[in-house]
C-alpha cells in the first residue's frame, strides 16, 4: 500500500462520513455550507495526519509492507519450546511493556489479555486526531494486546493481536501512528530476546558439561598413571627379590609376568573392562604372588560364568586384590587366603575381594592412594549408581566389596585413552 493510496482511503473515508452527515443535515433543512466547511477543515487536518502515520512506520520498520499501516496488527512467532514454558515467555513479555495494564492471565486456556495505554509519539499537543472524541466515549485511548499459544508437541506457536481499543470502522477515518505496530515489534523483539538468553545458556551449560567431561577424562588419566606403576612396581620388585635366592623360580614368574603383560596392557589401556578380564589378569598377578609368598598364600575365587561379561571398571578388580595382599597378608607372619566372590541381586553386580589378614590399623584403614582412586573412578564413571564398601571380615582381615550397575549406564562412561 502507497502513501497516496493510503491517504487516499483516509480522504475517502471522511468524504463518505460527510456526506453521509450532509445528507441528514439537508433534510433537517439546514444550512449545506456549515457541512462542507467542516468537511474542508477535516480533511485539511487528515491529510497531513495520514502522511505523517505513514512516515512514522516508516522510521519503525524502515521500508513498509502494506500490512504494516494498519491500525490493527497480527504476528505469528514460533519458538521452541512446549506450551507451558511457551506461556510463560509470552506472558513475562507483556508484563514488561510500557504502560501496560489490565493484564488477564489464563494459563489453563493459554490467553493473554492486556491494555496498553497509547502516548502520542508527538506530545499531546503535537498533532490533531479529529476523532479522539469517539475514542473517549469507546474507553479511552488504548490499545489492547491479546496473544494465544498453539501447543505443537515440543514447539509452540504464539499468535499476537495488537489493535486499537476503539470498533473497527474507526480505522477508515483515524490512524495510531504505528502505535500497535510498535507493541507487535516490541512483542517480537522480548520473545527473540529471552529464546536467545535461553538457547545461551543452554550452550553455556553444554560447554560447563563438555569441560567437566574433559576434566573428568583427565583426572582418570592420572587415576589409572597411578594404578598401573604401582601394579608393575610391586611385580617387578617380586620378580627382583627372587633371582636373589631362586633363580629357576625367577625365570618361571618372569614368564607369568610376560603372559600377564602380554594379556592386559591393550586392556588396561581402556577405561571400562568386563568382570572376566579383570579376574584373568587378577588371577595372574596371584599366581605370580605365589612365586614369592609360597604356601603363606592361598585363593578362592566364586564368580558365576553368568556375570564374567559384566562391564567393570579396568584395573579396579587388581587394585583391591593388591591391597589385600600388601595391608593384609603380606605383613602377616603365617600369610592367609584372599577371596574373589561375586553375585548379581536387582540389576547390580557385587564383588568382593576379602582377606583373613591383619586387619584394620592405622596404615590400612580404607583411605590408601588406591581406595581412594577406586572411590573416585567409581563416582567419575557410574555416579551414584555404584559404590566401595570397606568392611572387617570374620574372624579377620578386610573385605572390599565394589557394586555396579549389571549394565553399562549411558550417562556415565569411562573415557579411552589411546
Amino acid at each position: 500500500m502507497s502513501t497516496f493510496s493510503f491517504v487516499f482511503r483516509h480522504v475517502l473515508g471522511w468524504c463518505l462520513f460527510y456526506l453521509a452527515v450532509l445528507i441528514v443535515w439537508a433534510n433537517l433543512g439546514l444550512p449545506e455550507f456549515v457541512v462542507l466547511l467542516a468537511a474542508v477543515l477535516t480533511l485539511a487536518l487528515v491529510i497531513p495526519d495520514a502522511i505523517s502515520h505513514v512516515h512514522r512506520v516508516r522510521m519503525i520498520v524502515g521500508q513498509p509492507a502494506p500490512e504494516h499501516l494498519r491500525n490493527r496488527q497480527r504476528r505469528q512467532v514460533e519458538v521452541p519450546f512446549a506450551a507451558g514454558e511457551a506461556f510463560d515467555l509470552i506472558d513475562a513479555a507483556l508484563r514488561e511493556l510500557p504502560n501496560v495494564g489490565d493484564i488477564e492471565s489464563a494459563r489453563d486456556s493459554l490467553r493473554v489479555h492486556a491494555g496498553v495505554q497509547r502516548t502520542g509519539p508527538y506530545g499531546e499537543q503535537g498533532r490533531f486526531d479529529p476523532m479522539g472524541w469517539i475514542d473517549r466515549r469507546l474507553g479511552g485511548r488504548r490499545d489492547v494486546v491479546t496473544a494465544t499459544v498453539h501447543p505443537n508437541g515440543a514447539t509452540s506457536t504464539i499468535t499476537l493481536a495488537c489493535e486499537p481499543e476503539s470498533a473497527a470502522w474507526t480505522d477508515w477515518l483515524r490512524v495510531d501512528h504505528g502505535s500497535n505496530l510498535e507493541t507487535a515489534e516490541a512483542i517480537t523483539r522480548a520473545i527473540t530476546r529471552r529464546v536467545g538468553a535461553q538457547r545461551r545458556g543452554e550452550q553455556a551449560a553444554a560447554h560447563r558439561t563438555a569441560s567437566a567431561k574433559e576434566l573428568s577424562e583427565a583426572r582418570l588419566s592420572l587415576l589409572h598413571a597411578q594404578v598401573e606403576p604401582h601394579f608393575l612396581y610391586n611385580t617387578l620388585a617380586s620378580a627382583q627379590l627372587l633371582t636373589r635366592s631362586d633363580p629357576a623360580r625367577a625365570d618361571q614368574m618372569l614368564g607369568h609376568l610376560i603372559e600377564y603383560l602380554r594379556r592386559s596392557l591393550p586392556r588396561t589401556l581402556q577405561g571400562q573392562s568386563t568382570l572376566g578380564e579383570e579376574l584373568e589378569r587378577a588371577n595372574a598377578w596371584l599366581e605370580i604372588m605365589k612365586f614369592r609368598m609360597g604356601g603363606r598364600l592361598a585363593t578362592q575365587i566364586d564368580v558365576p560364568e553368568a556375570l564374567l561379561a559384566v562391564p567393570f571398571p579396568a584395573m579396579m578388580l587388581q587394585t583391591l586384590v593388591e591391597n589385600a595382599i600388601k595391608h593384609g597378608l603380606e605383613p602377616k607372619p603365617g600369610g592367609g587366603t584372599v577371596w574373589i566372590r561375586a553375585r548379581d541381586s536387582d540389576g547390580r553386580v557385587a564383588v568382593t575381594v576379602a582377606d583373613d589378614g591383619r586387619g584394620f590399623s592405622s596404615e590400612s584403614a580404607g583411605t590408601g592412594i588406591g581406595l581412594r582412586n577406586v572411590r573416585e573412578r567409581l563416582r567419575l564413571t557410574y555416579g551414584d549408581a555404584a559404590g566401595l564398601r570397606i568392611a572387617a571380615n570374620f574372624p579377620s582381615g578386610v573385605a572390599a566389596t565394589v557394586t555396579v550397575p549389571a549394565q553399562p549406564e549411558h550417562g556415565h562412561r569411562e573415557p579411552a585413552h589411546a
